[in-house]
């Protein structure tokens, strides 16, 4: 091949891969702008609902939780670690904070964004403990909210390696 074909088959490819960016560029604008999102503003439900979960959470009202969550929850931890698994119904979600209490583990949101179905924040999360070491991890959870319950939450870590070698250590 020589250099003039060279030039304009290397101009010719450019300008197809521009054409298709800009073009695949217009249709996630397209689909992202058909969308309703509602960036850490408390006048959604949703947020208004989970910002009420981390409130009774910090109080361990046990009542207020129960309200909040919907009867048949699933909440999603994972890792390899004693507290690993899913929780499924209320009762068995309950018993997790419960257990999360042997580490005096608090939680504060960051930053949140909502829909009409989900909820996904981030958050700092640490353990109290007096004696030995204590977490500091940031984590984010994605919330599955229908009729103003929660019904499904997913974990994830910011260092799963690391919140195994916690639980694991002080849940052995």
């Amino acid at each position: 091949m020589n250099r003039r074909d060279f030039t304009g088959k290397t101009l010719w490819v450019s300008g197809g891969i521009a054409l298709g960016m800009n073009t695949i560029n217009g249709m996630l604008n397209a689909e992202i702008g058909n969308q309703k999102f509602n960036f850490m503003s408390t006048s959604h439900p949703n947020l208004t609902l989970i910002n009420s979960f981390f409130e009774a959470y910090g109080k361990n009202d046990i009542d207020s939780i129960k309200n909040i969550l919907a009867a048949d929850i699933k909440w999603h931890i994972p890792g390899q670690h004693p507290l690993s698994g899913t929780k499924k119904g209320v009762d068995e979600v309950l018993r997790f904070f419960q257990k999360l209490n042997k580490a005096a583990f608090k939680a504060e949101p960051i930053v949140m964004g909502v829909n009409d179905n989900y909820v996904i924040d981030c958050h700092k999360n640490w353990s109290n403990l007096e004696t030995g070491e204590n977490l500091n991890a940031m984590s984010c959870l994605l919330w599955k909210i229908e009729n103003n319950r929660i019904v499904e939450v997913h974990n994830f870590p910011e260092n799963q390696h690391e919140v195994d070698a916690f639980f694991s250590k002080l849940y052995s």
